[in-house]
């Protein structure tokens, strides 16, 4: 059913006036804003509550939104904010302090964007599945030791000191790093395991157990480079909202957000901007919060996500304004490997 205008415009001043105050709010309360009696206001919240776009505390004469009529909210009647240049410049000064490389990234996004939010927040690196290794280097050490350089596809080096049971001829090493850049280079990990069997007849003993120590240890950093990371912070600041008043209600939410952070809303479709509200949420602990999640490109097919948590009545407008700016700065960051640029005066 398509809501009136004047039904938009109550339930648009119901969302904001308990968003900004987190009281119930009674048709006193709007009627001279909105130039309507009282009478009508009551009126048209008992329709909207009927309709599901409002509920009624059973201590309130007073009316809240529904996750349906926040949905609406959200969707058709908040006004897209635009951040002032003092809160743009606050996030690119944060971001030049703050942040370095990849590593930076991910331990330090969640919690700038909680500072820049008031609100809990996570960070996710999205594994990257398609890595490989571009480069192999052996170097040897003495005659059951030596040191295996690995270098991915994305540049980064890595590098590990191995020891074998088995003593080996140093010299050879020149022949196995042929081999590895030859015919391991390129390959997913199970390509690389099932090429490595394909060659051990062709090595000794010694050599062979040199091949798969390197080949176990390329494997491992491609599958930890897979691996999706999470990191949550901020989770103490509920406890100044006045829907964590209940102590039992702000543990549950804490200890989720600590405990069973893999859980958090990791949407795969890449979109710059999604927002769950209360039961949209799949979790159980998250059926009354919204989670506002943002996109960024990290490059090398990465993506890194930044996610905010907070109750219902979150004030949309201003989180959905600062995260997506810190998500496209953050994009442009890592697409030119530099910090936001200082704005000129």
């Amino acid at each position: 059913m398509e809501l009136s205008e004047r039904k938009k415009q109550i339930l648009k001043a119901v969302v904001e006036h308990y968003i900004a105050s987190a009281e119930p709010v009674g048709s006193k309360t709007l009627a001279q804003e909105l130039g309507v009696s009282s009478a009508t206001i009551r009126n048209e919240f008992a329709e909207l509550c009927d309709l599901g776009f409002l509920e009624q505390p059973h201590t309130s004469a007073g009316r809240v939104p529904s996750p349906q009529g926040y949905r609406l909210y959200v969707n058709e009647l908040m006004e897209r904010r635009n951040l002032t240049p003092q809160e743009a410049e606050g996030i690119d000064e944060t971001l030049r302090g703050k942040l370095s490389g990849m590593g930076g990234v991910l331990s330090n996004a969640g919690q700038l964007v909680s500072s820049i939010v008031n609100y809990p927040a996570y960070s996710v690196k999205s594994g990257n599945v398609g890595l490989t290794v571009e480069r192999f280097e052996l170097i040897p050490v003495d005659a059951t030791s030596f040191i295996t350089v690995i270098m991915t596809g994305d540049k980064n080096v890595k590098s590990q000191l191995q020891h074998t049971a088995l003593e080996f001829d140093a010299a050879r090493l020149a022949d196995l790093k042929n081999l590895l850049n030859t015919h391991f280079t390129g390959k997913s990990r199970a390509e690389m395991s099932a090429h490595l069997m394909n060659v051990s007849e062709q090595l000794t003993p010694e050599l062979f157990l040199v091949l798969s120590r390197t080949v176990e240890y390329a494997a491992g950093i491609l599958e930890s480079a897979g691996r999706r990371d999470v990191e949550t912070t901020g989770a103490s600041r509920i406890l100044t909202m006045p829907e964590y008043r209940d102590v039992d209600k702000a543990h549950e939410l804490m200890t989720f957000l600590v405990d069973n952070k893999e859980n958090l809303p990791v949407p795969e479709d890449g979109a710059p901007l999604q927002i769950l509200i209360g039961p949209e949420n799949v979790d159980e602990a998250l059926r009354d919060t919204s989670v506002v999640i943002a996109s960024y490109d990290i490059g090398d097919g990465m993506r890194g996500l930044v996610g905010v948590v907070g109750p219902t009545r979150m004030d949309y407008a201003t989180v959905t304004a600062r995260l997506s700016y810190f998500a496209e700065s953050l994009t442009k960051m890592f697409g030119k490997g530099l910090p936001p640029p200082k704005e000129e005066k």
